[in-house]
């Protein structure tokens, strides 16, 4: 595994709540003093809250916490959890007459595997805040990850458990740390090893089938049949000072780490969605910035590969490698 976490960036909590039979949960990511943020959606097919929020041109310029969450559109109940768990701590947007905490989050398709009538709800979110520590190290099956899937266009028979990772990178005093729900449609790679890692495995024959070559040879027949159970999500955090429009520009970036380590990506059954959240203590390029962000990005894809138990029916790395 690479090494780093999400909450190297002082004044970062993580927390997460997950059912563990149902296999659906929810990670909240909690920067309660407000840090500066910004969105890049690149998939298809996202399920977002408060993205329009994170636009430069509008109003407000902190968010006190980020959600990631399973359960599909349903899932985004869970925001609400997040919303009292800082209202009961005074943690928002002051407007006068109390404070409205700024919560954006995003979601990803886990209905094909375990319950697919249970999802994150409020008090799963409450729950997950609760949880929220400054030292958070889970990876694999656990919040937003518990039931995420990777290589799903043979379908589950084909497809291979998948999970949720982090790390960080430093350069100088700089941090930038990230954590990824890793849900695609498309087979994933470890690119600084330049490997594949999971996606389509052929279980009979112990080997991986490429997602490309098979929608190559087989597009009409795959092409009405592939759903959207997919979605990675993730949110890039630094130490460094940006605006909502660097924010913005470094998700944009980020991306790239999507791009290396995912492919296809960011395809018609894909809602892939970054969030970069900035602290603002250290003056950086945001080049630099970004870059660190693809980078910290792959390794948290890699990593919840590597993390990542069998459940639902799907193998995983650690039982296959």
């Amino acid at each position: 595994m690479y090494s780093g976490f999400l909450t190297d960036v002082d004044g970062v909590k993580l927390g997460h709540a997950e059912d563990k039979n149902a296999l659906t949960g929810v990670s909240v990511i909690l920067c309660e003093e407000g840090f500066s943020a910004g969105v890049d959606v690149r998939g298809a097919g996202p399920g977002t809250r408060e993205t329009d929020l994170l636009r430069a041109e509008n109003l407000v310029e902190k968010v006190h916490a980020v959600f990631l969450t399973g359960g599909s559109a349903y899932g985004l109940d869970a925001g609400g959890g997040v919303m009292k768990f800082l209202e009961e701590k005074d943690k928002g947007f002051d407007v006068g007459v109390g404070v409205v905490p700024i919560v954006p989050g995003a979601v990803l398709f886990d209905l094909a595997i375990g319950d697919a009538k249970v999802r994150p709800d409020k008090e799963m979110g409450y729950l997950a805040s609760k949880n929220a520590t400054d030292c958070d190290k889970t990876m694999g099956n656990f919040g937003a990850g518990c039931g995420a899937s990777v290589g799903k266009i043979k379908g589950n028979d084909f497809a291979m458990k998948s999970g949720i990772g982090q790390s960080s990178v430093k350069v100088g005093d700089v941090v930038v740390s990230s954590i990824v729900a890793v849900n695609a449609l498309g087979d994933i790679y470890d690119y600084e090893k330049s490997k594949r890692i999971a996606g389509v495995y052929d279980r009979e024959n112990s080997k991986h089938l490429s997602t490309i070559d098979l929608y190559e040879k087989n597009f009409s027949g795959y092409n009405n049949k592939v759903n959207s159970c997919n979605t990675t999500i993730a949110v890039v955090c630094t130490n460094a000072k940006l605006t909502k429009a660097n924010c913005n520009k470094v998700s944009q970036m980020a991306h790239d780490g999507y791009a290396r380590s995912i492919n296809p990506v960011h395809t018609m059954q894909d809602g892939d969605t970054i969030f970069t959240i900035a602290k603002g203590d250290i003056e950086s390029d945001i080049n630099l910035i970004g870059m660190m962000a693809a980078k910290s990005i792959s390794r948290s894809i890699a990593n919840a590969i590597y993390a990542a138990e069998d459940a639902g029916g799907l193998v995983s790395y650690n039982s296959i490698k």
